[in-house]
């Protein structure tokens, strides 16, 4: 049974892994034993070859050990295979939950969000590390540890002294690297956010002559980070090379007590012991030496982890309820409170009205009265503080936008267009219904424009559109939002980079669809969108200072205006309630 919870997903991937991990673990095994071959082969050939001085036995140990070299790279082949599997479980298991919770934060605007995706591909490139080997490979190292106390207690009370040591170093190197790398993380994802601004603003900072100060500030965000990245590197470099030299240390300690004890006739076989004693001391020390020089990788992919599990806890995945049939597009708005997300501040203050199924409501207001607010309330991408906003009686921010989608239409003010043909732009990169297209974009005045376009609907248009103008960019967005006759459009400010042609047939767009019976609601500061409203809403400091039938809405309008007009300045000037 699928778990929707985080901690269920974490262990279901765990689940997944662990089965990989054991495998893995088994192999790591065979390889550390198959690296003892060099050593065999080392003292078979001072004890067997050399006092037989026979080629034949000197044949046999030379193709035996070179089998057991080609088994280990073979073996150590297919566990690298099994990390990278497993990394591959990561993706597929995660892969969706953080895409789906990365493209919710962006919605609510959570700072750090672009970067989950990142965080996965860290996950799942960390596995197949070295890192993770010597991880795997550190019970080995126990096992050589138990070798060498049974050579003699004095190697093996020495050799685990030493290993202790490294432990504290590798303690200490936890402790001067994880502030510095965590504190660079979140520097490069400041310095990255800041130039994918800048690029996406690049027109603007060229025609202004911004670009000198802008690279200035991205240099002192990117000093910043490589700073104390380098500082970070400096810390477990430091903490490496002390890593290696008790390695050393070591090996070259155990050789030296093992020939103590041999010259004291504590140490059986003599010089074999003292080169066997040498060499299982360096292997106990190697997965504790690798990890610590692969620190860095390690704090990373932890860093990455401990923030795709705060993301996916802070968005749970949405539980959606029963399938709702198409909704008709009667539309309620309940005494709606709301703000951007992640603050406090309201925007929108008890905003209520209701629109009948197949009317066209007009809503108008200054700059900043909370029409774009309401715009993304009403079609369910922002959810309210308080209030609710309904189609046909259900909650539109609870409707699983996958069934409501196809419904409704929308057009925000700022245009986004996709890398990929005009035809795959306007039918909402679904399956291309060609007539519908057609349909589309003749309704909004598109398709003799596109017809003369190279390529036709099969034109490439590029990231955002970029060869198209900002009127038509408008029209390709109102052909999107028409795509498939939904029943509930929003557009908000559809005319602002339309010329007079393209108002004239944005207006006839409006009459179709209001024939064909779609609920409208339009933002807008121009009158020219007025002859098909049905009725107006007037928006001022989030709250509803106006709403009726339009003809009434424009009386009461033109009727304030008058007063004002008439008014002495003396008394305009007054302040309110004096």
């Amino acid at each position: 049974m699928k778990k929707d919870n985080t901690q269920g997903v974490l262990q279901d991937l765990f689940d997944e892994v662990r089965p990989v991990l054991k495998r893995v673990l088994w192999f790591g095994l065979l390889v550390n034993l198959l690296s003892l071959a060099p050593t065999l082969y080392m003292l078979e050939v001072y004890d067997r070859v050399v006092n037989s001085r026979s080629t034949e036995t000197l044949l046999m140990l030379t193709l035996l050990v070179l089998g057991m070299y080609l088994l280990m790279e073979v073996v150590d082949w297919v566990r690298g295979q099994m990390l990278h599997g497993a990394g591959l479980m990561v993706e597929r298991a995660l892969g969706d939950r953080v895409f789906n919770a990365a493209f919710a934060a962006n919605l609510r605007r959570y700072v750090g969000a672009n970067n989950a995706l990142a965080d996965l591909r860290t996950l799942r490139e960390f596995l197949p590390t070295p890192a993770v080997t010597a991880i795997m490979d550190a019970p080995m190292a126990s096992i050589f540890l138990l070798l060498l106390f049974l050579i003699n207690p004095a190697l093996g009370w020495f050799a685990l002294a030493i290993a202790l040591l490294q432990t504290y170093l590798a303690y200490l190197t936890e402790r001067s690297t994880q502030p510095p790398l965590m504190a660079a993380n979140r520097m490069a994802i400041a310095a990255q956010s800041y130039a994918g601004s800048v690029l996406r603003n690049a027109q603007v900072i060229e025609a202004m002559g911004m670009l000198e100060d802008v690279q200035q500030r991205w240099m002192s965000k990117q000093r910043q980070f490589l700073y104390l990245q380098a500082l970070a590197s400096d810390n477990a470099g430091g903490k490496g090379a002390a890593a290696k030299v008790l390695q050393n240390v070591l090996a070259s300690g155990l050789l030296g007590l093992a020939c103590w004890l041999a010259l004291q006739g504590e140490l059986d076989a003599g010089g074999s012991m003292m080169i066997i004693a040498s060499i299982l001391g360096g292997k106990v020390l190697a997965p504790l030496v690798q990890v610590i020089t692969q620190w860095k990788a390690v704090v990373n992919a932890r860093d990455a982890y401990q923030r795709i599990v705060k993301l996916l806890e802070q968005l749970p995945e949405r539980e959606y309820g029963m399938s709702l049939p198409a909704p008709s597009g009667a539309l309620s708005v309940e005494a709606v409170v709301a703000g951007a997300p992640g603050s406090q501040a309201p925007i929108l203050r008890g905003v209520n009205f209701a629109l009948p199924a197949g009317r066209t409501l007009v809503i108008a207001g200054p700059s900043a009265a909370g029409k774009s607010t309401l715009a993304r309330l009403l079609v369910g991408i922002w959810p309210a503080m308080a209030g609710k906003v309904r189609l046909d009686g259900a909650d539109v921010h609870a409707w699983n936008k996958a069934e409501l989608g196809p419904h409704i239409g929308y057009l925000p003010q700022g245009i986004e267009l996709f890398d990929g043909t005009l035809a795959e732009n306007i039918a909402r990169f679904g399956e291309v219904d060609q007539a519908k297209v057609e349909a589309a974009a003749r309704a909004v005045g598109l398709h003799e424009i596109i017809a003369a376009l190279p390529g036709g609907y099969d034109a490439r248009i590029g990231e955002e559109g970029c060869f198209l103008s900002g009127g038509q960019r408008q029209r390709v967005g109102l052909a999107r939002a028409i795509y498939g006759e939904p029943k509930f459009v929003v557009l908000d400010e559809p005319n602002s980079s339309l010329d007079d042609a393209g108002e004239q047939a944005l207006l006839q767009t409006l009459q179709a669809l209001k024939q064909r019976g779609t609920t409208l609601v339009v933002i807008t500061h121009r009158t020219s969108i007025l002859p098909v409203a049905d009725a107006m809403l007037v928006l001022r400091e989030g709250q509803i200072a106006l709403f009726g039938p339009r003809d009434e809405v424009l009386a009461a309008l033109t009727k304030a205006q008058s007063a004002v007009q008439s008014t002495p300045p003396a008394l305009q000037a007054a302040p309110t309630g004096a």
